[in-house]
């Protein structure tokens, strides 16, 4: 066994060699909700890993099982994660936002052997938790457990071509998709292209806001520490407290979405001596509007911005631009998503397949995932004729610079999240007033996008707005729930009756 790992790249034996070669540089600065500052090196990390490692296997966790996690982004979930990959194990995160149906949905697909929690969701998982499956808290119980624990390497077969994260993502159905992603992307094809592109390495400092149940959080985790950088965790995304964290710690760069460097731009707290050290600000999710560059520029002036584009399905990165004023992007067009990485191989193809200028953007990379976890027929869809089929629609000028267009489908992003409209539409027509509900992004300064509803009520019906908005919050995570919600008589629709939805975007009440 031990033979077999002359050669082998996974993520744990890169976790392993930092702790060897760098054990004293720090992995992580996390801000727990006590107040305190806990500070965990690439040696502590690496051990613990491996007593969360051995207390899988002790749990009859081994190869190809799952292992899954709801919890605040902490240094613990990132030991777990890093523990289960040790053995062959992959890891999912849940939504920390989700509501009972939506963990049970995601626990009767993922199946997972153990689930480990953040003890404030204990009670909710273990209302739905499968029969069979462990339930593990983050903290005293976990505590008590890892000390029986050694913290040695656990001698385990793990493959590179392992399954290592099952990312789900509600994309563009209403159901979401578990996307399957092998040790081998990250390390032959992610990190490089972070290198790279991201222009990323060992010397950076991270403050780290992304939740690790997305691909933007776990999939960036991985990278930055496949890399040795350093991460730091606030216990809560609170522009005050992030602006005292960026200072006290010396972060040069943050990836976030344009909601939050708008939040810390308006915060009494901002200015140079808060963010002056600044370097790089990555943004995803939207368009940062010109107020926010324009402030950040004052308050840093060596920071350039770098927009991305990137999908679950190509184990997070695809293109990447950077500017420092408006002025830099291409044809001051503010849907530029930079270009495609080095690792990337790209098509703009119109329905028939053709090359156009404007049209969907398909994709081949060695970080392509495995597929969708036990959805052989929606793998199909996006797996074929030898490229990844994006969804997304965009235009590529001479330069070969890309600018995002549209979605095949109706996915909206609001403040980074991507929702469902199909996931809001089924919500708002479970209620007994609601004849037809039609769902969509609407341009939002703040949220990028909100998620805003056009309802057709029952006739007679004497529903208004604020109820079917508390009847969204009742049965979906905050961030799905409509920003607004229209009453109307009718919905502009096709000759088949069909809702056009380009209509209500183009013309917004």
């Amino acid at each position: 066994m031990h033979r077999a790992r002359i050669g082998r790249a996974t993520l744990g034996d890169q976790l392993r060699r930092h702790g060897r070669t760098q054990p004293d540089k720090i992995a992580f600065l996390s801000y727990p909700a006590d107040g305190s500052r806990v500070a965990l090196t690439y040696g502590e990390l690496d051990r613990r890993a491996n007593r969360f490692a051995h207390l899988l296997l002790r749990l009859g966790v081994g190869r190809g099982d799952v292992v899954a996690s709801m919890a605040r982004n902490s240094v613990d979930v990132v030991a777990a994660y890093y523990g289960a990959l040790k053995i062959g194990a992959a890891f999912t995160g849940i939504n920390a936002l989700y509501r009972a149906a939506e963990v049970a949905h995601q626990l009767g697909h993922a199946e997972p052997a153990v689930v480990f929690v953040d003890p404030g969701f204990a009670e909710l998982v273990g209302s739905v938790l499968p029969t069979g499956t462990a339930l593990v808290a983050y903290g005293a119980d976990a505590e008590a457990r890892l000390a029986a624990e050694p913290d040695g390497e656990p001698d385990a077969d793990v493959d590179e071509n392992d399954v290592a994260l099952i990312v789900y993502t509600s994309g563009t159905e209403a159901l979401p998709k578990g996307v399957l992603i092998p040790h081998r992307n990250y390390l032959i094809s992610t990190a490089p292209a972070w290198s790279w592109g991201l222009q990323t390495g060992p010397d950076d400092t991270w403050l780290f806001v992304m939740p690790f149940h997305t691909i933007a959080g776990l999939g960036s985790m991985t990278t930055l520490t496949m890399m040795g950088a350093t991460l730091v965790l606030p216990s809560a995304v609170e522009p005050g407290l992030a602006l005292e964290i960026i200072a006290r710690e010396g972060v040069t760069v943050v990836a976030q979405t344009p909601t939050f460097y708008l939040a810390l731009a308006a915060h009494p707290g901002f200015g140079p001596a808060a963010v002056g050290q600044m370097r790089r600000c990555m943004t995803y999710g939207g368009v940062v509007p010109p107020t926010a560059v324009a402030a950040w520029g004052e308050a840093a002036p060596e920071v350039r911005w770098g927009t991305y584009w990137g999908q679950s399905e190509l184990s997070q990165l695809g293109t990447v631009g950077f500017f420092r004023t408006l002025d830099d992007i291409p044809g001051a067009d503010p849907s530029w998503i930079g270009r495609p990485v080095s690792h990337l191989e790209v098509r703009v193809v119109d329905a028939d397949g053709n090359d156009a200028e404007v049209g969907e953007l398909i994709c081949r990379s060695p970080s392509t995932m495995l597929g969708y976890h036990r959805d052989p027929e929606r793998t199909a869809e996006v797996l074929r004729d030898g490229w990844v089929h994006t969804g997304d629609v965009v235009r590529r000028d001479d330069a070969g610079n890309l600018f995002f267009q549209d979605r095949v489908k109706d996915m909206i992003k609001s403040g980074g999240m991507n929702v469902s409209s199909q996931d809001v539409e089924r919500v708002l027509h479970a209620h007994p007033d609601v004849l037809r509900a039609a769902v969509v992004g609407l341009p939002h300064e703040y949220w990028s996008e909100a998620v805003t509803a056009f309802v057709i009520p029952r006739a007679g019906a004497p529903v208004d707005a604020d109820v079917l908005i508390a009847h969204c919050k009742e049965q979906l995570a905050s961030y799905k729930v409509p920003k607004a919600v229209h009453l109307v008589a009718e919905l502009p629709v096709d000759a088949q009756g069909k809702i056009l939805k380009r209509e209500l975007r183009a013309s917004p009440p």
